[in-house]
């Protein structure tokens, strides 16, 4: 029996034979990955012309100034192009199959695929967001990775997943989730 259907924008769940399948892609919005694009060219190009201008200084203290700076732009030149990357391509995978958990943040179809003993997995719970907190805020931005919304726990080690889904969202697949497994168990 199959049975498809869609969670909110950006998610969709398959049941067929024993066998659930959860895609979490991270954004619907193309025009802020356009956006997001267009920011990373500019400050690619401002490091590179910054680094081309550093062989034509002769003081030294400018010379620690800009090392300095290229440190700084290097560190969200990296930042920067990973969340496009995962915007633009990723996607979390969950899955389960004969008994086994499986967790995959891809990227092109590549990723680490984390699996888990389904008879070690408990506590299915929405991660909540504190009113007024920047952290919260902060990591439900669009400019960033991660914002998972929903947690497991597997041998005393939580797990989290579900990056930046709203509250209906993380809360119809938990359900599905958790329906699932005790359908499952038996």
């Amino acid at each position: 029996m199959e049975n498809i259907q869609g969670i909110g924008k950006r998610s969709s769940l398959l049941i067929d034979n024993q066998i659930l399948s959860l895609v979490i892609l991270p954004t619907d919005d193309k025009k802020k990955i356009n956006i997001m694009f267009l920011w990373l060219m500019a400050w690619s190009v401002s490091g590179v012309i910054v680094l081309i201008n550093y062989f034509s200084l002769t003081q030294d203290n400018a010379k620690l100034f800009i090392l300095i700076w290229l440190a700084f732009w290097a560190y969200f030149e990296f930042k920067i192009i990973r969340v496009f990357m995962w915007k633009r391509f990723g996607k979390e995978k969950l899955w389960i199959k004969n008994g086994t958990l499986f967790y995959q943040q891809d990227i092109n179809g590549k990723g680490k695929i984390n699996e888990f003993d389904v008879n070690l997995v408990s506590n299915f719970d929405l991660i909540p967001l504190t009113k007024g907190s920047i952290a919260d805020t902060f990591s439900q931005t669009f400019w960033v990775k991660g914002g998972e919304r929903i947690q497991f726990s597997c041998q005393s080690k939580l797990i989290k997943f579900g990056m930046q889904l709203d509250d209906e969202d993380s809360k119809t697949i938990i359900l599905v989730i958790k329906k699932f497994l005790k359908n499952t168990s038996h």
